[in-house]
């Protein structure tokens, strides 16, 4: 892979499209084939096929990107978290994507590390592990010892990877154009692939998830259950960042080891960790998947990786706002289509019914439309049924929709935190819990007390 990276931009750009082509050629065939004999098949056999379709198809793509890295990788971490209408050894085989992408070689990694540091990785730190702990979309982690003795995580960028993100943008601008073409009609491919590149590019550059990660070490400082590793400012370069090392639970160790209070605390604590960056610091982390968590038994939770970060420009959360307060606070379809056209979703002379736009576009928001509400994986599953259905009940509301590049990144947080929270069943009064954001309302549970208290001390 790495070798491949080096290549000139142009081979690169063309080897991922090619390898993406043979990807789709190969699972429309393996579609074609599983439609024919599922229309032959009993009916007690056609769960078994669909199920054998899902699995077989998952793992051909979690083998595919988990080589490539890059945006493509990081779009199928996203999909295997939040794709709950897969069964669950199709999510287990796309779960691999979250943390266990095949690793550049240790001489890789310490090339990297001598050209941004100019000098070997034995000699910079204390103690150095060649193999690393985890392998992900931009970059590995290894684990080291600070020449000032402290235990730290070392994330190292792959060698080219910036080209294999732009050759991945430019085939995301093509895939945009076509479900502009062929499905979402109002879609405008332009402004999202921006958006995209955007923050992509944002993750290339080390310096930049640095800054990010220490405003987020600042906004959050003394708060008892969020916690957020300092940077290594000496060790740390453009592809080489440094952050203190970060004990705790992996999502698979904290799933199978806590006990359903636990889990509903830290479910708790993510959710509130999202809603209190977007809402409070106008800058939130867009990578909400558990690969980016470590979780402790007290219910507190660490939050990594600040490479994919959001920050609202003047105004821009302002035009956003009104969308979600039509659909939550007020609870008014007409409301609704008038923010969402001053946003940017819908054009003058939709046409749409005020109440087919409701129903449609609050398909996400329903735990903050009753007074207490049970997070679960059926719920994530029909919710993105719902919105995804380009041939259901509301298809003409999606050949009309656009999304603003606004949008893009808070979007993935929403469906990104919901399908942690579904996975964990927690049950809160999320309603109320958002109004001690959106409108400065009293806490509504007892982690809304702890950081009411927290932030009277002046910490945010």
């Amino acid at each position: 892979m790495i070798s491949r990276i080096r290549r000139h931009p142009h081979v690169v750009r063309a080897t991922r499209v090619l390898r993406i082509w043979r990807l789709a050629i190969r699972n429309g065939w393996r579609w074609l084939t599983h439609k024919t004999r599922r229309a032959v098949a009993r009916q007690q056999r056609r769960q078994e096929l669909d199920e054998q379709f899902a699995i077989r198809s998952a793992t051909d793509v979690a083998r595919e990107l988990g080589n490539m890295k890059g945006v493509l990788m990081k779009v199928g971490q996203l999909m295997s978290f939040i794709y709950e209408a897969l069964p669950d050894n199709a999510q287990q085989a796309l779960a691999t994507l979250q943390a266990d992408a095949p690793p550049m070689s240790p001489s890789a990694a310490a090339a990297v590390v001598r050209e941004e540091l100019g000098m070997s990785p034995q000699r910079a730190f204390l103690d150095w592990t060649d193999v690393p702990i985890a392998a992900a979309s931009i970059g590995q982690v290894h684990r080291a010892v600070s020449r000032d003795g402290r235990e730290v995580a070392v994330k190292v960028q792959y060698p080219g990877i910036e080209s294999a993100i732009t050759a991945d943008l430019d085939n995301a601008e093509s895939l945009y154009r076509m479900a502009a073409a062929v499905m979402m009609k109002g879609l405008d491919p332009k402004g999202l692939v921006d958006e995209l590149r955007d923050r992509m590019g944002d993750e290339l550059d080390y310096r930049i998830e640095a800054t990010n990660q220490t405003e987020f070490v600042r906004a959050f400082a003394g708060h008892p259950m969020i916690r957020v590793p300092a940077v290594v400012a000496a060790t740390s370069t453009k592809r080489v960042l440094t952050t203190e090392w970060a004990d705790g639970w992996s999502w698979n160790e904290f799933v199978e080891r806590s006990s359903p209070a636990t889990k509903s605390v830290c479910g708790e604590v993510v959710w509130r960790f999202a809603q209190h960056s977007v809402h409070r610091l106008g800058r939130f982390n867009g990578d909400p998947h558990p690969g980016n968590y470590r979780f402790h038994a007290d219910g507190s939770v660490t939050f990594l990786d600040y490479g994919l970060v959001k920050t609202w420009s003047p105004g821009e959360w302002s035009r956003l706002a009104p969308t979600l307060d039509a659909i939550i606070v007020n609870r008014d379809a007409e409301r609704l289509v008038a923010a969402m056209e001053e946003a940017g979703f819908l054009r003058d002379g939709h046409g749409l019914r005020p109440d087919d736009i409701y129903t449609y576009v609050s398909a996400p928001y329903r735990p903050y439309l009753s007074d207490e509400f049970t997070f679960t994986r059926d719920f994530v599953k029909l919710a993105l049924q719902q919105v995804i259905d380009v041939n259901g009940p509301y298809s003409h509301v999606i050949k009309q929709l656009n999304m603003p590049p606004s949008f893009v990144i808070l979007d993935r947080v929403v469906w990104g935190v919901s399908a942690i929270l579904g996975k964990l069943n927690v049950t809160a009064p999320f309603r109320a819990m958002l109004m001690e954001y959106v409108a400065d309302a009293p806490p509504a549970t007892e982690l809304g007390v702890i950081e009411r208290d927290w932030r009277l001390t002046g910490r945010s």
